[in-house]
């Protein structure tokens, strides 16, 4: 036990440590706080909505996620097809799994980094007013799930191909798939049909389960749908890499 998890950390430190080695990473950060800023305080109206809290940053988080999160994602097992060490990683005395999590949660925390750099927006409201801080936990959790779901569903993209694009553009097919399953105009067009094809269909969007976390409520159906997206989808990756190392 204690061995997989040092073969775990010593895998996530190096592919952290790979992304400070570029300014990809830098740039990423910059993007998503720019981005943030922008569509808080200039799309999503912080001051006309005349109330403190953080519902204008959050509500916008599913639809950064759709492209930044892939981007981060893309290299993660294209890339050593590419260059042709994942052979050699897969005949390291490691197992698929441990590299799938190394890897997968060395992204994860680059992606909480960018997350938590966002608490200039929770001092800002805090400044400004006197909002419920249990709501903007919450949100923030529920944002931390969904990104490791995007995240996990690009990793699995990744090891289908070894092309960065072509990983990119399968990532952000299927999650927009996930995103528009519970869009209004989607759900509104399904209603005319049935409305239990309506509640099936929006169960399996990222917003549907997303929407209860911005709202300060931690439900436990919502944190089993992103935990089971995440861990399907490195299931899947471990499957196929099974047959990258059996073929």
């Amino acid at each position: 036990m204690k061995e997989s998890l040092a073969n775990i950390w010593t895998i996530t430190k190096r592919e952290l440590s790979g992304y400070f080695a570029s300014p990809v990473a830098y740039v990423y950060i910059v993007i998503f706080l720019l981005l943030s800023g922008f569509f808080t305080f200039m799309v999503g109206g912080f001051f006309e909505r005349g109330e403190a809290s953080l519902a204008a940053f959050f509500i916008w988080h599913p639809w950064f996620y759709l492209f930044l999160v892939p981007a981060v994602g893309m290299r993660l097992w294209a890339e050593e097809r590419r260059v042709g060490t994942l052979e050699l990683l897969l005949t390291m005395p490691i197992t698929a799994w441990q590299a799938i999590l190394g890897k997968f949660l060395a992204s994860w925390l680059f992606l909480a980094l960018a997350l938590a750099l966002t608490f200039p927006l929770v001092i800002t409201v805090n400044y400004l007013g006197d909002p419920d801080n249990g709501v903007i936990f919450a949100a923030y959790c529920g944002s931390l799930l969904m990104a490791g779901a995007y995240l996990a569903i690009t990793c699995m993209t990744s090891a289908l191909t070894r092309n960065q694009v072509i990983s990119f553009i399968l990532s952000v097919v299927i999650c927009l798939f996930l995103i528009l399953a519970g869009f209004p105009p989607v759900t509104n067009l399904l209603a005319q049909w049935s409305a239990p094809l309506v509640e099936l269909v929006a169960s399996f969007s990222f917003i549907t389960h997303f929407d209860a976390f911005h709202k300060g409520v931690l439900d436990t159906r919502d944190i089993v749908y992103f935990l089971s997206v995440t861990v399907f989808a490195l299931f899947t990756t471990s499957v196929i890499l099974r047959g990258l190392r059996a073929g």
